[in-house]
């Protein structure tokens, strides 16, 4: 098992117990995952080995077990024993293999403790392989055994019993809304300035990341005095406002959909034109490309980043930025979920360039960037805690050869482990959002405070 596996693991405890027709039901749910296109891949691989030098686990630990093309075989050998003819009858010579005890206990393992569905491997595959779809459809095979581990799905149960994946009542999200007003407010020298909630008929629904107005609040204050600058109408929901979605990285389509939906909902009862997603990878990913999977249906509306919207402000002359007031280096980390697998590319780009003095690019960079390891779902599995510390040596080194002092990080996932990573390597950089260093070089009008 993991590193830090204790005595009474419940997740050993789990797979303990299971019994024939528990492995059956992982199967089922396995197999409904897979359509014609992915049947292709799973018979695919030609093992060439390229996909190592892709994923970051690899990179950093060298074993055979976060080989890309090892983490697909787990999953094709289980396809093979159960749907191939030469997988049933020669398993030996196909690499089949049985879904039983010891291979679901790898299963955990490998495809949650050493992935993070950042789609790299996929991208460099030679043949194509959908690598991480695969990955992520053998992890819904083990949501239909309880098997998620408990940190994660913890993290889904009270997104789906609170609303939002911190567990923030109602009442504490709004007084936090108002507080944080008074702030912008301060900010902007203007007490006209406001931080709206519940405005029918805005324009712009915007959502947050549930750590924002826990640990982050001046990422609110930084998208509210952006909205401000540029006479924006918008407005926040006191209900359904936590643009992350977890389900998407335990495999669980129902939780999935359950969250995503809840945001279609309040965009309804709001009636705005568009719903805008802060700056969280796994959420836009999530509610731009996913979410009409799990629902079934097209959205109505637009869907947009934070960070199209900032860069159409700068292009309409609606804002204006002055570089100089970020003085020091900034690079860009480039989230998986929102650049690789979201096409939210050259955007945060436009702005860092307008926004700093200096900015300089880590290599490799856009959709080739190395993750930085704290995408699925591996910050709320304990478990796995050192592996993904040391994964996330790839991703220090980076940050390092800038020579930059700010690292630009649009979604929070990654700014919770570039925060870690900062610690752990003693990086000495500050680590922000593109919407903060947007708004410190806000020049507001005359008169007033930017």
């Amino acid at each position: 098992m993991s590193e830090n596996t204790e005595k009474r693991d419940p997740v050993e405890e789990k797979i303990k117990k299971l019994k024939a027709e528990d492995f059956k039901k992982a199967l089922k749910v396995f197999r409904e995952k897979l359509n014609q296109e992915y049947v292709t891949y799973l018979n695919s691989c030609v093992h060439c080995g390229l996909c190592a030098d892709s994923c970051h686990y690899y990179l950093s630990q060298k074993d055979i077990q976060s080989l890309p093309a090892y983490k697909l075989s787990l999953a094709t050998g289980v396809f093979k024993k159960y749907w191939s003819f030469m997988g049933r009858n020669v398993s030996w010579w196909t690499g089949a293999k049985k879904l039983d005890h010891k291979m679901v206990r790898e299963w955990v393992d490998s495809l949650f403790g050493r992935c993070t569905l950042c789609g790299r491997c996929s991208l460099n595959c030679t043949v194509g392989i959908n690598i991480h779809y695969i990955i992520r459809a053998a992890r819904s095979a083990l949501v239909s055994l309880g098997l998620v581990p408990p940190g994660l799905q913890s993290t889904v149960d009270t997104a789906l019993a609170k609303g939002n994946n911190m567990g923030i009542p109602k009442e504490d999200w709004i007084e936090t809304v108002e507080w944080l007003e008074e702030e912008l407010q301060e900010e902007v020298g203007d007490k006209k300035a406001r931080l709206p909630l519940d405005e029918k008929g805005a324009r712009l629904f915007y959502t947050v990341n549930p750590r924002e107005p826990m640990f982050f609040p001046l990422s609110i204050v930084a998208a509210g005095k952006i909205f401000y600058a540029a006479g924006e109408s918008w407005t926040f929901s006191s209900d359904n406002y936590d643009v992350t979605n977890y389900g998407l990285y335990s495999g669980d389509d129902k939780a999935a959909g359950i969250m995503s939906q809840r945001l279609v909902e309040s965009r309804n009862t709001l009636g705005c034109e568009t719903l805008v997603l802060a700056e969280c990878g796994h959420g836009f990913n999530s509610n731009r490309w996913e979410a009409p999977e799990w629902l079934t249906k097209k959205y109505g509306f637009e869907v947009r980043s934070i960070l199209e919207i900032i860069a159409d402000y700068i292009r309409e002359g609606r804002i204006q930025l002055e570089p100089l007031r970020n003085p020091e280096p900034v690079t860009l980390h480039d989230p998986c979920n929102l650049v690789r697998l979201g096409g939210i590319v050259e955007e945060q780009r436009f702005i860092l360039e307008h926004a700093a003095s200096h900015f300089v690019e880590m290599h490799p960079n856009r959709e080739k960037n190395y993750c930085c390891g704290g995408g699925g779902g591996q910050l709320a599995m304990t478990r796995f805690a050192q592996r993904r510390l040391e994964a996330g040596k790839i991703k220090a080194d980076q940050i390092r050869s800038t020579g930059a002092k700010i690292v630009a990080a649009p979604c929070h996932n990654c700014i919770d482990q570039l925060l870690e990573l900062n610690k752990h390597y003693k990086l000495g950089v500050q680590v922000k959002t593109v919407s903060e260093i947007a708004a410190d070089a806000l020049v507001l009008r005359k008169g007033k405070k930017g």
